[in-house]
């Protein structure tokens, strides 16, 4: 097998893992060094700021959420009572937006925003409810890599509702 084949089916694989870690309940031990998913955090994640935006930006998939950088936000289906169950390995790919006091970008509402305490004593900006999570292969603006990922990690509308495959929203709960 050439060099690149096998690189590519090691990239599918280690995929494929932080896939599995990602959609289950969020649960589980801090990634082991080296693993797929302490690479993926080990990985540059979007500078947060300090007052955590939240904004609206046009995209592949609408409009939907983003932070002051224009890198999108998602919600976890998972996640009940508008509290995080995304840690550890799951948060290490699907990291938090945290901040004490969020602000309304263009086109978010401002009563739709919101916090909530994470176990480790952060705030995670929530809107309509939901957490909101960065995907860590998003990198730049309109990358929305992490779409539908285990039909649970949606990017979210102006409304608060999860993006669905076909451009609709859904409450996301």
């Amino acid at each position: 097998m050439r060099i690149g084949a096998m690189r590519s089916v090691a990239i599918g694989l280690a995929f494929a893992t932080m896939l599995a870690a990602c959609a289950d309940d969020g649960g589980g031990e801090a990634p082991a060094q080296g693993s797929p998913a302490a690479e993926s955090a080990a990985s540059p994640q979007p500078d947060v700021p300090a007052e955590g935006t939240v904004a609206v930006a046009d995209s592949d998939l609408g409009s939907i959420l983003v932070d002051a950088e224009g890198i999108s936000l998602y919600l976890f289906e998972s996640d009940t009572g508008g509290s995080s169950t995304c840690y550890d390995d799951c948060a290490a790919t699907w990291p938090p937006l945290v901040a004490e006091a969020p602000t309304a970008g263009e086109g978010a509402d401002e009563a739709l925003l919101g916090t909530t305490e994470r176990d480790d004593g952060e705030m995670q900006v929530t809107y309509d409810g939901h957490p909101l999570y960065y995907f860590a292969s998003d990198q730049a603006p309109g990358d929305t890599k992490g779409q539908a990922i285990g039909d649970v990690w949606y990017v979210v509308d102006a409304s608060g509702k999860a993006v669905t495959e076909d451009g609709t929203g859904r409450p996301g709960y």
